[in-house]
């Protein structure tokens, strides 16, 4: 299994996350079309924040039920969390905050996040 390290571009958010990163998600809902991020799923268990929440702000919109994370003095949002549909909790990756990733060689998968 992979390990990435990950955060947002000042450096105030920090994590390390496991995984094989395969494939990535580009959604086209209103927040990921605006911000531009390939999102990478991975159970909370695989995520570990290096950094004090202190500069983590959250944002939420239409059902509330993803915490969209980013930085409090760069903007850069690199991970959201939540629950998958079956209620498992998830966090979101934004794999364009990772480090030595290779973007080119990661399947991205179009997701119509404005259908849902």
């Amino acid at each position: 299994m992979a390990s990435y390290s990950g955060g947002c571009h000042c450096g105030r958010i920090a994590y390390d996350v496991q995984g094989e990163l395969s494939e990535a998600y580009e959604c086209n809902c209103s927040m990921c079309s605006r911000r531009g991020g390939l999102l990478w799923f991975v159970p909370v268990a695989a995520f570990e924040l290096k950094t004090a929440r202190d500069d983590v702000a959250t944002y939420q919109f239409n059902k509330h039920v993803i915490e969209h994370h980013f930085c409090t003095h760069c903007g850069i949002a690199p991970f959201s969390e939540g629950k998958m549909p079956d209620g498992t909790p998830m966090v979101a990756v934004n794999a364009r905050c990772l480090q030595d990733v290779d973007l080119g060689e990661v399947k991205i998968v179009k997701i119509d996040g404005r259908s849902f």
